[in-house]
């Protein structure tokens, strides 16, 4: 039998190749976080200062709490922490238990049922947003929390993700607890919960990021700024401020902050999880 000998300029060349990409993608964050630290005369100084020799750490303070802007971002941050927490977790809870019954059990229309929500992953927030909006209105949610959470709480590639994770454990697990006189419920808490802990955080990451950076929906939904979630915050200020670059650029280092440590902390869960996805079609 041949082995098969591996090229050893193939990894090198991966690595470069990503290094590079990586470089031009973080590149406008570098920049933005850069000019958060600048003076407005250095923003447009050439050659471009990546490094401030002179940082502005007071940018940061004055664009937070910036009277001129009429913007409260403490509010605004409380704001969408309620938001995007309720909705992350109605969303784990909802793609969990959708995920679960879609790949444990069988019932008639179940193929079907599965290929109508992923048909939803091809219809943007734009195509239903008129009568989303409509019925949000007849139900008198419009400015409250409850139109800020529910009508977004749905999310048809959870319950993919969910499904695929679900339909890799074994069967014999699950039957052998319903075996032992666990019923369907406790089957799902005490057993198939436990083991799906990569895919609920990455189910809980990806509907952390979409609401937490949601726009348009809030946008609608919401007329007083008592409820403004950051986003419509970063709206605010930014037409407030159209030539205060350094401070917009600090205020939108600032709303990215969670996020970001949101992936580096659940990173492996997802990359984990993601992987998996496809064990079983």
């Amino acid at each position: 039998m041949i082995a098969l000998r591996r090229d050893p300029a193939r990894p090198l060349f991966l690595y470069s190749a990503l290094t590079v990409a990586a470089f031009f993608l973080l590149l406008p964050v570098f920049w933005m976080i850069s000019t958060s630290f600048k003076k407005i005369g250095a923003v447009f100084s050439l050659p471009v200062q990546w490094i401030p020799t002179d940082p502005q750490f007071e940018n940061y303070l004055h664009a937070w709490s910036n009277p001129l802007t009429q913007s409260d971002f403490t509010r605004y941050t409380v704001n969408s922490v309620i938001v995007t927490a309720s909705v992350t977790v109605l969303n784990v809870l909802l793609t969990s238990l959708a995920g679960y019954g879609l790949a444990k059990y069988r019932f008639t229309g179940r193929s079907i049922l599965f290929v109508l929500i992923l048909v939803t992953l091809m219809l943007p927030l734009e195509v239903i947003m008129v009568p989303l909006y409509l019925t949000t209105k007849d139900l008198g949610w419009l400015d409250s929390y409850q139109g800020l959470i529910f009508p977004v709480v749905a999310d048809a590639f959870g319950v993919f993700l969910m499904r695929q994770w679900f339909r890799s454990l074994p069967d014999e697990l699950l039957e052998a607890a319903r075996m032992d006189g666990a019923g369907h419920l406790r089957t799902f808490i005490q057993i198939a919960l436990p083991l799906s802990l990569p895919a609920i955080l990455t189910v809980a990451v990806f509907a952390f990021r979409e609401t937490w950076d949601e726009f348009t929906w809030p946008y609608l939904a919401i007329s007083t700024e008592a409820l403004r979630t950051v986003p419509l915050g970063v709206r605010t200020f930014q037409q407030a401020e159209l030539t205060n670059f350094p401070e917009i650029m600090a205020i939108a280092t600032l709303a990215s902050i969670p996020l970001a440590v949101l992936y580096f902390v659940f990173q492996k869960y997802f990359v984990r999880a993601i992987a998996s996805s496809g064990v079983k079609g």
